[in-house]
């Protein structure tokens, strides 16, 4: 469970760290969103070290991770409902995740 809310913490550093230089760019936001931006995406790249496992492998189940958090973020964020075909995508996405996050280690 720790593995999976450092995965979800490191997810949204990353969408915060996207979203608000995307406010800036095309909804004509202030330049100031840049600096939590990038503050965001440096915290972002310091979790990613929190990890235990190897890179590669902590990159792949994270993406499962992401996944799941984008489609929260725009039902939450940007108010639209995810689909059925959202959701079972994420479920994919997940079970992909935890096959390659939580495989047995010797």
């Amino acid at each position: 469970m720790k593995t999976f809310l450092l995965y979800v913490v490191t997810a949204i550093a990353e969408i915060v760290g996207c979203y608000l230089p995307y406010r800036w760019l095309k909804e004509d936001g202030s330049p100031w969103l840049l600096i939590p931006g990038a503050l965001a995406l440096a915290l972002f790249a310091w979790l990613l070290t929190l990890h235990a496992s190897a890179a590669g492998r902590v990159y792949a189940a994270y993406g499962g991770v992401y996944i799941a958090v984008a489609i929260m973020w725009l039902w939450i964020v940007e108010r639209i409902r995810p689909t059925s075909w959202d959701l079972a995508g994420v479920a994919i996405a997940l079970a992909g995740m935890s096959v390659i996050a939580f495989q047995p280690r010797g």
